[in-house]
């Protein structure tokens, strides 16, 4: 028998509870306001069902007038040629704000997604706020490059001079996914706005709340009105501000299929597209790892944020010689997980964020034991009130089984055993995913070698979820285009102008 949930019955902020209890706005060209329509949508506590909040239901013609506000503040505005030191103040203070309420952001965060307030305190706030600091040290070190071209064409007594640009794309239409909603944010408005771009965002409609929080900030922090524009909605929000003709980029973290989608609306005006989507992402433990330090990693790597993270290490390679040694250790520490709500803080598996994920989930963990996938640990809906499940490791299984080959976003991992290297690469990369990897070895050299086989964007050794401001984040194949965080996201947002002049 399945214990008893136990449900959330306060709120320990004054600031978010008066927040929760005011009526939620979006933000266009500086002003909080309702949508057009009048309608509104509900958002829930995973942890109970019970209601947090009425959100603006955005549609496409809020879309329209937030497009329209974000042209006119790229446009006709200094916004875009805002001096260089003004924008890293800007940033650093968005920086400042976001650590002085990191309370309010992690429990507005645990409240709106079921995430374990700690977590949300000691990672998702906290890593926002630092990339938007990250960020801050860029507007003044983005530079083009002089050239010496030869000018085939041109007499050869005239001189040519020649230099490049690196200049802002213009409006960005922003769509971020429900399972870090406010880290997704910072991720795609920060190196936005460094760059002198202006923008419109579209958060998950599960959770919708720390972004609006954050628009409060930026508000008060100085963001110019219609630079930064924030509608919640639907789909067919997402589906308007993807195939807006005045939208000049489109970045979209969520799922694959939902990502084809947006590539297929932006091509109406060809606009700028990155994305960073699904994955199945391998974990390979060989036979000279350190067991415990790899058990842990392991553990990490599907279990973290309750198995809602895009580069979930859910596939887990176990070399033969200590396969049933690692999984008898994995199901011992799986088992001493507690499920519980997220304000709760010896609760390592949350509530999934929905009844929909829930379903979906459950899903999958039937599909597995029914395909002939024996559930070593888990393998069931948790209790019967909120969106929970029991953290699952599946054996016995083939690679035709849906559990081995789709991603399931939830606490849920299957063990695979191998024997040699060359065929756990081949294993590990036959996926049409390729967004992460993890390996676990005491050897250097095979390290080096296998990292460098593996299809990822990502590739941690003796290490999982080991993710910073300062490193690329993006994937292989059907995991996406370009590469968030780093020096690469200011390429995201920059395009590149040619000049030359006749001397």
């Amino acid at each position: 028998m399945s214990p008893t949930i136990e449900t959330r019955t306060t709120v320990q902020s004054p600031q978010i509870s008066k927040f929760l209890k005011q009526p939620q706005k979006m933000l266009i060209n500086g002003e909080w306001c309702d949508s057009v329509s009048g309608q509104t949508f509900t958002t829930y506590d995973p942890a109970t069902g019970d209601v947090l909040a009425e959100v603006p239901r955005g549609g496409p013609e809020d879309i329209d007038h937030a497009v329209k506000a974000a042209r006119t503040a790229f446009e006709e505005t200094s916004w875009a040629r805002l001096r260089p030191n003004l924008r890293e103040d800007l940033l650093w203070r968005i920086s400042q704000a976001i650590v002085e309420r990191v309370e309010d952001f992690a429990e507005l965060e645990s409240l709106d997604n079921g995430k374990p307030i700690g977590i949300a305190h000691a990672f998702d706030v906290r890593a926002a706020a630092d990339c938007f600091r990250y960020y801050a040290g860029w507007p003044s070190k983005i530079q083009g490059a002089t050239n010496n071209p030869s000018m085939l064409l041109a007499p050869t007594e005239v001189e040519f001079h020649s230099y490049t640009r690196r200049e802002p794309v213009g409006v960005c239409g922003q769509i971020i996914p429900w399972n870090f909603p406010l880290l997704m944010a910072a991720w795609k408005i920060a190196p936005a706005l460094a760059t002198g771009n202006t923008l419109v965002l579209k958060p998950a409609e599960q959770t919708p709340l720390t972004a609006l929080l954050l628009g409060q900030i930026m508000v008060e922090a100085g963001v110019p009105a219609g630079v930064v524009n924030i509608v919640t909605g639907y789909g067919d929000a997402g589906a308007a501000l993807s195939g807006h003709e005045d939208v000049d980029k489109m970045a979209f973290t969520g799922s694959t299929e939902v990502g084809k989608k947006i590539v297929n609306a932006a091509s109406g005006n060809l606009k700028k597209v990155s994305l960073e989507l699904g994955g199945k992402s391998p974990n390979i433990v060989f036979e000279d790892a350190d067991i415990p330090s790899a058990v842990g990693g392991v553990l990490q790597g599907f279990t973290l944020n309750s198995g809602q993270a895009c580069e979930a290490g859910t596939r887990v390679y176990v070399h033969e010689k200590i396969y049933d040694e690692f999984n008898q250790a994995l199901a011992e520490q799986v088992r001493t997980l507690k499920v519980g709500p997220g304000n709760d803080p010896e609760s390592a598996i949350t509530p999934l964020v929905s009844e929909e994920q829930l379903n979906r989930v459950v899903g999958y963990l039937n599909a597995g034991k029914e395909e002939g996938a024996h559930a070593l640990v888990g393998g069931n809906r948790h209790g019967d009130s909120g969106y929970f499940v029991e953290p699952t490791v599946f054996t016995d299984t083939t690679e035709d089984m849906s559990i081995v080959r789709e991603e399931i976003f939830g606490p849920v991992a299957v063990s695979i055993p191998f024997s040699d290297e060359s065929e756990v690469i081949k294993a590990a990369n036959k996926s049409e995913y390729g967004l992460a990897a993890g390996l676990w070895t005491t050897d250097l050299s095979r390290a080096h070698r296998v990292a460098s086989r593996l299809n990822a964007g990502s590739v941690w050794v003796n290490t999982y979820h080991a993710l910073d401001s300062a490193l690329p984040f993006g994937g292989f194949h059907q995991s996406g285009w370009g590469r968030e965080l780093g020096p690469e996201s200011i390429e995201l947002y920059t395009q590149v102008k040619s000049v030359t002049m006749a001397l």
